[in-house]
C-alpha cells in the first residue's frame, strides 16, 4: 500500500463512506476504520428517528455514482427516511460497493494518530514524514498504517453533552448512568420496558427533545400511568415550532407544530427555564435537585433523558498539530460561520478545505465533528466538506476551491444545543414582537441573492403572522 496515496478515514457514517467514494474515483486508496460492528453504527442508535429532510438532500453525488454501476434501486427522492432506512437504503448498499468492500474495517477502534517517529513538537522535516495510525482490531490486535493524509469523520454521537448548564455534569450523574439516556432512546418499541409507566424526565430544548417527548407521549397511549415531564433551560418553545405549517421542511414545521400542540394538551408537564444540580439514587427512582427561575425544585422521578446536544473529542489527533476555536472547538476558520449565537441553519454558507486546514497539512476534521459544539451540522454540508477535502489531497486544487454545494432553502438542521445568548431577530433566535415577515421567507429571499425582508419588515409573500427561526 503506497502511503502516499493512501487516505485514513475514521468512521464508517455517511460522512465517511463519502469520503472514501469521493477517494476511490480519483485513485486515491482509503482506509475505512470504523469502531462499530458495522457500518452507519452511531445512526442504528437512533434509527427509530425520521429526518426532516428528503432522501435527495442525503445521498452525496459521488456516492450515487458508485451505486449506480450496481442494481441498486435508488429510493424516492422526496420521502423522509429514518435512520434505519438510511443505513438499510444507502449505507449497507455503498459499503458493499466492490471498489469500496475492501477498504472498510468495523470493530477497529483508533487509538492514536501521528507523525512517524515524530511527535507534535518535533518540526525537523515533518511534513514529508507520512501519518502513522495506530489502530485496534475487534479481536483485539492493534495494527499500525501509514497514510499521505487523514479524514476524521469520527462524529460526536459518542460523547452527549451533559446535564449540567455548565457544560459540566451535575453532580450525582455519573452515579445514576444506569437511570439516564443520552439523545433519543427508543422508548416506543427497543426501550419500552425502561419508560413505560414511568415517570421521565426529559432536558432539552431543541429537535432531539421534541422527538423523545412526542415518543413518550405515543408511548403512554398503551402504558397510560407514564408521566412525561419536560426540562428545557430556556422559556420559548415557540423557537422549536420553526415555520410550522409555512416551513420549507414541512416535517420540521409539523414536529414542532406538534410539540406545542402537545404542551397544550397538557400532555406533558414544562418545566422552564430549568437548572439541574444534583441527583440522588434511591435505588429504585431518582431524586433531581434544581431551580425553575428562581424557585428551588426537587422532582422525584424514574428515568432522565438528556437531549442537550453533542461535542467533539479531539483526544485521537493529540499529536497532531491541530487548532480549534476556543468556544466551539471547530476549525477556527470555520467556527465563525456556523456560531449558534449568531447563525442558525440557513446562514451557514457551503464551505471546504479551505475552512478546515489545520496547522499540520494533511489532516482535516470533517462532518458534524466539525462543528464542534455548534448544533446546525448539515448532512449535505458534510458531503460538501469531503468532496473539497479529497480534491486537494489528489492535488485538485482548483476543484478543492469550488463550491459545488445548493443548499435547500433554510438548511436542513437539528439544533440539541440552547445557546444562553442567541441574537433576536429571524436567525438566531425568535422573531421579536413587531416582526410579520416570516424567517422562512427572509432565508429564501437571501439564497435568491437578496437583501432579504429583515426582522419587522413585511416580506411581498409574508404570511401576517410571527414565526420563528428555522430550527435554530
Amino acid at each position: 500500500m503506497d502511503a502516499n496515496r493512501t487516505i485514513v478515514i475514521i468512521g464508517a457514517g455517511p460522512v465517511g463512506l463519502a469520503a472514501a467514494a469521493h477517494a476511490v474515483r480519483r485513485g486515491l486508496t482509503p482506509l475505512v476504520l470504523e469502531q462499530g460492528a458495522t457500518v452507519g453504527a452511531a445512526i442504528r442508535d437512533w434509527g427509530h428517528v425520521r429526518l426532516f429532510s428528503p432522501w435527495s438532500f442525503n445521498i452525496d453525488d459521488a456516492a450515487r455514482a458508485l451505486l449506480q454501476e450496481t442494481d441498486w434501486q435508488p429510493p424516492d427522492p422526496a420521502a423522509l427516511p429514518t435512520g434505519a432506512e438510511i443505513v438499510r437504503d444507502y449505507l449497507e448498499p455503498l459499503a458493499s460497493h466492490p471498489r469500496l468492500a475492501p477498504h472498510i474495517v468495523t470493530g477497529a477502534t483508533v487509538m492514536g494518530v501521528s507523525r512517524q517517529h515524530r511527535d507534535k513538537v518535533v518540526s525537523i522535516q515533518r511534513e514529508t514524514i507520512p501519518f502513522i495510525v495506530r489502530w485496534r482490531t475487534a479481536d483485539g490486535d492493534v495494527r499500525e498504517t501509514l497514510a499521505g493524509a487523514i479524514i476524521d469523520a469520527s462524529g460526536t454521537w459518542r460523547t452527549p453533552n451533559p446535564m449540567g448548564t455548565d457544560g459540566l455534569s451535575v453532580a450525582g450523574e455519573a452515579e445514576a448512568a444506569q437511570r439516564i439516556a443520552y439523545g433519543i432512546p427508543d422508548v416506543v418499541t427497543g426501550s419500552r420496558h425502561d419508560y413505560a409507566n414511568q415517570r421521565v424526565l426529559v432536558i432539552g430544548g431543541g429537535h432531539s427533545a421534541v422527538n423523545a417527548v412526542l415518543d413518550l407521549i405515543r408511548l403512554r397511549r398503551t402504558a397510560p400511568a407514564t408521566h412525561v415531564l419536560w426540562a428545557m433551560r430556556g422559556n420559548r418553545l415557540d423557537r422549536l415550532v420553526g415555520g410550522g405549517s409555512d416551513d420549507a421542511l414541512p416535517a420540521r414545521g409539523h414536529l414542532g407544530l406538534a410539540a406545542q400542540q402537545a404542551v397544550e394538551r397538557q400532555e406533558v408537564e414544562i418545566l422552564a427555564p430549568f437548572s439541574a444540580r444534583r441527583i440522588e439514587n434511591t435505588g429504585d427512582s431518582l431524586r433531581v435537585h434544581g431551580v425553575i427561575g428562581q424557585q428551588t425544585v426537587t422532582l422525584n422521578v424514574d428515568r432522565i433523558v438528556v437531549a442537550t446536544g453533542f461535542r467533539p473529542d479531539p483526544a485521537l489527533l493529540r499529536e497532531l498539530r491541530i487548532t480549534l476555536d476556543s468556544a466551539l472547538e471547530a476549525p477556527p476558520a470555520l467556527a465563525p460561520l456556523i456560531d449558534p449565537n449568531i447563525h442558525s441553519c440557513g446562514t451557514v454558507p457551503p464551505h471546504g478545505v479551505v475552512e478546515l486546514t489545520h496547522p499540520e497539512p494533511g489532516v482535516y476534521i470533517v462532518g458534524a465533528k466539525s462543528y464542534g459544539r455548534a448544533p446546525t451540522f448539515l448532512m449535505r454540508t458534510g458531503y460538501e466538506q469531503v468532496r473539497s477535502v479529497v480534491a486537494e489531497i489528489a492535488g485538485d486544487h482548483e476543484a478543492a476551491r469550488r463550491v459545488e454545494l445548493e443548499l435547500p432553502e433554510t438548511g436542513v438542521c437539528s439544533t440539541d444545543s440552547e445557546p444562553q445568548a442567541a441574537a433576536e431577530g429571524c436567525c438566531g433566535g425568535p422573531a421579536p414582537d413587531n416582526a410579520d415577515a416570516c424567517c422562512v421567507r427572509d432565508a429564501q429571499a437571501k439564497a435568491a441573492g437578496q437583501s432579504g425582508c429583515g426582522c419587522g419588515t413585511s416580506a411581498p409573500e409574508a404570511p401576517p403572522r410571527k414565526t420563528a427561526c428555522c430550527g435554530g
